[in-house]
């Protein structure tokens, strides 16, 4: 109900009705448009999943798949442009102009797929230190381009349900970026960090240290916690795979597996990498 009540004032949104009765297709004009209504829904007390962002294709006369193109056009200073056209031509982006601009800024031209852009803009802010500028406007359907290759880290996911201890994230730590403090609630299948190499894995930070009788030199020293980095909802919805879910409520915003279970997500992933074979 609260879904279709925006589309009263919002005639730029879609909602449609799935299979399920619990799972709603909601289309909008970007992940701005889309982060806008989740942000105000979970505001409102409301709880629910989301799923990662998907562009809308289209088919021609012949059949066809066809896909929404971009034309990005990206401000950078000068030494960071080499690295924004790397990231961009990897993600199917084409150059189509260059130029300097005043105060040492390089102006450049993209014609990307709409797809490219998802869950960069965090990347490029990253890359650019936070002084770049990038805007995109729609241009055209093109046919399809193949794959891209997009998210290139992977997933800390937690092995149990409980509480994280210091001494889990401890150890947890040295596999990757958290994102949780200790003291927070976890449940199994939850992605509490990042990891910087490809593939998911999981870690125990419900781990507590065993007390022993006897007590080595330095034994007692406070555990050093690397700060962690608290995830927005525009972050965590780009960050976010194919089989993740950003979990929204009114006091948290979380990352999770869409299968909870690691020995039935294992087997899935066994299974989807035979298949791609």
């Amino acid at each position: 109900d609260r879904l279709f009540r925006e589309l009263n004032t919002d005639v730029s949104l879609r909602v449609e009705e799935t299979e399920s009765a619990d799972c709603f297709k909601v289309s909008g004009r970007g992940e701005l448009h889309l982060s806008v209504l989740i942000e105000n829904m979970r505001r409102e007390g409301y709880e629910f999943a989301v799923s990662k962002a998907e562009v809308l294709y289209k088919t021609d006369e012949r059949g066809k798949k066809l896909e929404p193109m971009e034309l990005v056009y990206v401000d950078v200073p000068e030494e960071f442009s080499g690295t924004v056209i790397q990231k961009l031509s990897l993600r199917k982006g084409e150059l189509q102009g260059m130029s300097v601009a005043s105060s040492g800024y390089t102006r450049l031209e993209f014609c990307i797929p709409s797809r490219g852009l998802i869950g960069y803009r965090g990347e490029f802010m990253t890359d650019t230190k936070g002084e770049g500028v990038l805007n995109t406007v729609f241009d055209s359907y093109r046919p399809y381009m193949g794959e891209i290759p997009t998210r290139t880290v992977g997933s800390l996911v937690a092995f149990e349900s409980g509480t994280a201890m210091a001494y889990g994230l401890f150890n947890a730590q040295e596999r990757g970026t958290l994102f949780i403090d200790a003291g927070v609630p976890v449940y199994e299948g939850m992605v509490v960090g990042v990891s910087p190499k490809a593939g998911d894995i999981n870690v125990n930070v419900c781990k507590k240290k065993h007390l022993t009788n006897t007590r080595a030199s330095g034994s007692d020293d406070a555990l050093r916690l690397i700060p962690y980095k608290r995830m927005s909802l525009e972050e965590s919805l780009e960050f976010i795979n194919d089989d993740e879910l950003v979990e929204v409520t009114p006091k948290t915003i979380r990352i999770r597996k869409k299968i909870l279970d690691n020995d039935l997500r294992a087997k899935e992933d066994a299974k989807r990498r035979k298949q791609n074979a």
